[in-house]
């Protein structure tokens, strides 16, 4: 993937998440504020001010993720951004990170 296609990607994955947590926090299910700032994305947890925080690493061709539990690498694998340690799927570990600070059940689709 260029460099280009691998930011292009980057900024749709952190679209994506945003949404998704806004829709949460519209919802009722969650307290959030998402804040964003070029390739990082910070999520607040409102009732604890644990955060979580995301963010493209260009270089590497990886997305980033840290949170209360760690700092998690994921590269590209097909159509899906999977841990480079133990191969889980980003979306749906960031659901339970987001589960764990958050404090209610958070599905990332």
């Amino acid at each position: 993937m260029t460099e280009t296609e691998f930011l292009d990607l980057a900024d749709l994955t952190l679209k994506r998440i945003e949404t998704a947590f806004d829709r949460l926090n519209d919802e009722d299910i969650v307290d959030v504020e998402c804040k964003r700032s070029g390739n990082v994305l910070e999520i607040e947890f409102i009732d604890n001010g644990t955060k979580i925080i995301i963010n493209s690493q260009a270089p590497l061709q990886e997305m980033w993720l840290a949170a209360r539990s760690g700092g998690y690498h994921y590269k590209r694998v097909g159509d899906e951004w999977r841990n480079t340690r133990d191969d889980s799927e980003f979306f749906a570990a960031l659901g339970r990170y987001a589960s764990e600070q958050g404090g209610a059940p958070v599905t990332l689709v």
